[in-house]
C-alpha cells in the first residue's frame, strides 16, 4: 500500500472539501476558502511533480474541487476520479491550460479555471530582463567574475550590443507582447516592428505619441511598423520576442529555416510556450552562430532541455519564472481558489477574465463570481452581470 502523502489541513470541519496539490504563495487564497466554509487540504509532500496515483489519492472518496498546477496532466483519469468524488471544479494556477484535456472535463461536467489578468506586466518584465541580459552578456560576465578570471579592464571584454536605436520585433502583440514592446520602446528608445493577425491600434498610438515626444525634445523619434509576415520581423529586427498562443499552427514556429532568416547577431526571447521553438534546431544555430543569443524561460519538454542547450554560453536559461513576482503569484493563487470556490457555491462566471482587479482588492470582498472558467460555454454556465 502506498504511503500517504503529507497534507496540511485548514478548517477541518468545513462543509466543502478542497484540495491544493501544492502550497501556493500568500494567505489570501487560504482565507478566501476557509471563510466560505471550505475544508482546505494542501499537499506538502516534497515532490515536484505528483503522479496520477498521488493526485487520485488526494481526491479520495469526497472532494468538491481541486487547485492544480501546470506540471500535472489533467485528463480522463483525473477528471473521472474527481467526478466520482462529487467534484465539479478544477483550476490551474496558471493562465495556460495545455496540461488540461478540456473535452474530458466537459464529459464529466467539471469547470476548468485558469488565472489570466495578473501575468501581463510581470511576464513582459522578464522578457525585457532577458533581452537586456542577452544584449549586454550579463550572465557570461557574472560567471567570469565568480570564476575569479577578472584581472583587469580590457577593451574587448564582454562587448555586447547597444539597444538604443535598434529594432525590437514582437511576434504576437496581445496584452503581454504589447506590454513588452512598450517597455523596450520607451525604456531603450527602440523602433518597433510587430506581426499579429490583428492590428495593435493602442500600441501603435503609444509608439507614435512617444516618437512625437522625443522629436519635440530634439531627439530622434522612434517608429513602428506592422509587418505583413512573421518572416519580415525575423529579417529586420535586432531583438525578437515571441508571444503567440500555442496551437497546431505555432508548434515549432521558430525552426531551422526561420532561424536562418534572422540576423547573425540577433537576440531571440521566448517567455510564451516552449514548443513554439524547435529546440534541437536552436541548439545547432547557437553552436554555429556564436554571436546569436537567446533568452528562454520555457522549454519544449519541460522540465528537460534538449541536449547541448545548457552548454551554450550564448543562451540564457531560467526555470519558467515569468510570473514569479510576489504580487502576481499571490494573485494567481487567489484567482485559482476563487474559481473553485465560485463553482462550488454556484456563482456565475465573471464577464471579462482579463479585468480581475476586483478579485484582488485587499480592502473589499471579492465579487460573487468565478474569475475565469475556460469551458463555461460548453457547460452552459451563467455569466455574471456585475
Amino acid at each position: 500500500m502506498a504511503k500517504p502523502l503529507q497534507v496540511e489541513v485548514y478548517n477541518p470541519n468545513g462543509k466543502y472539501r478542497v484540495i491544493s496539490t501544492k502550497p501556493m504563495p500568500g494567505t489570501q487564497w487560504i482565507n478566501a476558502l476557509i471563510e466560505q466554509d471550505c475544508r482546505l487540504e494542501i499537499c506538502t509532500q516534497k515532490k515536484t511533480i505528483l503522479s496520477f496515483e498521488d493526485i487520485i489519492s488526494l481526491i479520495g472518496d469526497k472532494c468538491d474541487g481541486v487547485i492544480g498546477q501546470l506540471t500535472e496532466d489533467w485528463g480522463e483519469r483525473l477528471f473521472s476520479a474527481l467526478s466520482k468524488a462529487g467534484g465539479k471544479a478544477f483550476s490551474n494556477m496558471a493562465v495556460g491550460y495545455n496540461n488540461v484535456d478540456v473535452n474530458a472535463a466537459n464529459k464529466y461536467g467539471v469547470a476548468v479555471g485558469n488565472t489570466p489578468g495578473v501575468l501581463t506586466e510581470t511576464t513582459a518584465e522578464l522578457a525585457a530582463s532577458l533581452s537586456l541580459a542577452a544584449s549586454r552578456r550579463i550572465v557570461e560576465a557574472d560567471e567570469f567574475m565568480r570564476a575569479g578570471l577578472y584581472d583587469g579592464w580590457l577593451p574587448h571584454l564582454f562587448v555586447g550590443n547597444l539597444l538604443k536605436g535598434q529594432t525590437v520585433g514582437v511576434i504576437g502583440a496581445g496584452r503581454i507582447g504589447s506590454a513588452y514592446a512598450r517597455m523596450m520602446v520607451e525604456g531603450f528608445k527602440m523602433n518597433l516592428i510587430y506581426f499579429d493577425l490583428y492590428q495593435a491600434t493602442r500600441l501603435e498610438k503609444f509608439v507614435t505619441a512617444y516618437g512625437q515626444f522625443l522629436k519635440a525634445n530634439g531627439e530622434e523619434p522612434v517608429t513602428w511598423k506592422r509587418a505583413s509576415s512573421m518572416d519580415e520581423v525575423l529579417q529586420e529586427a535586432d531583438v525578437i520576442s515571441l508571444h503567440p498562443v500555442l496551437d497546431k499552427t505555432t508548434y515549432h514556429l521558430i525552426n531551422k529555416e526561420r532561424l536562418a532568416k534572422m540576423k547573425k547577431e540577433a537576440i531571440l526571447i521566448n517567455c510564451s510556450r516552449g514548443p513554439v521553438v524547435d529546440e534541437v534546431a536552436l541548439v545547432e544555430h547557437l553552436r554555429v552562430n556564436p554571436m546569436f543569443r537567446v533568452g528562454l524561460d520555457v522549454f519544449e519538454d519541460e522540465p528537460y532541455m534538449k541536449p547541448g542547450l545548457s552548454e551554450m554560453k550564448n543562451a540564457i536559461i531560467v526555470p519558467h519564472i515569468a510570473s514569479a513576482s510576489k504580487w502576481t503569484r499571490e494573485g494567481m493563487a487567489k484567482l485559482a481558489a476563487l474559481n473553485v470556490l465560485g463553482k462550488i457555491k454556484g456563482y456565475p462566471v465573471w464577464s471579462d477574465p482579463n479585468r480581475v482587479d476586483p478579485f484582488l482588492n485587499d480592502n473589499a470582498p471579492a465579487p460573487a463570481a468565478c474569475p475565469s472558467i475556460v469551458n463555461s460555454k460548453a457547460l452552459g454556465l451563467p455569466v455574471s452581470k456585475l
